[in-house]
């Protein structure tokens, strides 16, 4: 059930690319991005102390900043070590370590657009350390195909706008970037997601999958940048 689902949702996403609008206040391929790694220990990541929100997010900046990057970038289906961070991905059957979103890491308080028309499914503020924090869950239907965005990390602030039910247009402001002191620990940034299936669930989803159901997941959030269209990643 889920593989057609998912290819319906890639197909139609295909189809509209020209129309899917734009995330963020400036075009994510006219500007220069660094892209992280976070499968490996390399030598400067072994130097931070990634369960310490200021070391990660000094490093997360220097990163970019050193490159003379607009933004970072967090990749889809990487198998990541940073999650050792936080006890929410630890599990005594297996932890959970396949990234199923992207990440955009700009600094706090830029603001974040919905891409095409949608209505706000649910939201929540997964507040635990390592979680998502404020996070917004958009409903779109369009030519026949449902499914979902999801968009972790934003602001406290951005929250006073979100009410079950209501409608956004392309193009219109849905919320900020949080700052590491309300987005569940990590230096600002958005966690992106395509959903083509909620399971039931309700202002939250996850966002990082254990290997064993890696393909379960994938299938059910496939690559983000079929809204995102960063040429680099393809």
């Amino acid at each position: 059930m889920h593989s057609s689902k998912s290819l319906e949702v890639k197909r139609l996403l295909k189809d509209i690319s020209s129309e899917i609008g734009e995330i963020f206040p400036f075009n994510l391929n006219e500007k220069r991005a660094t892209i992280f790694d976070f499968s490996c220990q390399d030598e400067k990541l072994e130097k931070v102390d990634v369960g310490n929100p200021e070391s990660f997010s000094q490093y997360i900046s220097d990163e970019i900043g050193n490159q003379d990057a607009r933004y970072g970038i967090g990749r889809y289906d990487e198998d990541r070590i940073i999650y050792r961070k936080s006890d929410l991905f630890k599990s005594k059957e297996e932890s959970r370590t396949i990234h199923l979103g992207i990440d955009i890491w700009v600094e706090a308080g830029v603001e974040i657009s919905t891409p095409l028309d949608s209505i706000v499914h649910s939201f929540q503020d997964n507040d635990a350390f390592g979680d998502y924090g404020p996070t917004l869950i958009l409903e779109h239907f369009i030519n026949g195909v449902k499914f979902w965005t999801l968009y972790g990390h934003l602001s406290r602030s951005s929250m006073s706008d979100w009410v079950v039910g209501k409608i956004f247009h392309k193009g219109d402001k849905v919320g900020t970037i949080g700052n590491y002191k309300e987005n569940g620990g990590w230096p600002s940034h958005l966690h992106f997601e395509i959903i083509t299936d909620l399971m039931g669930k309700s202002g939250d989803f996850p966002g990082v999958a254990a290997k064993s159901k890696k393909e379960f997941y994938l299938d059910v959030c496939p690559d983000p940048n079929l809204i995102l269209k960063i040429r680099s990643l393809t």
